[in-house]
């Protein structure tokens, strides 16, 4: 399976995506990089937050047709 882009692509699930998982994922990835022993980073939420990234940056906007996103 490929993803093609194109330059009329879903941009509006991508960007969803990509803020969604960014909003998610900072709080436990500053669990991660701080100094503080007592705050452990929850990887449950932040596998969860990739997941999101991923699924949204893949997914088609609804008001992009078949034909300008190129699928078959």
């Amino acid at each position: 399976m490929t993803i093609q882009t194109t330059e009329a692509g879903s941009w509006r699930t991508t960007v969803a995506g990509v803020v969604s998982a960014l909003v998610i994922a900072a709080p436990q990835i500053l669990h991660l990089i701080d100094e503080n022993p007592a705050t452990v980073c929850d990887w449950s939420i932040l596998i969860g937050a990739v997941i999101v990234g991923l699924g949204l940056g893949a997914a088609r906007d609804n008001r992009v047709t078949s034909e300008r996103a190129g699928a078959e």
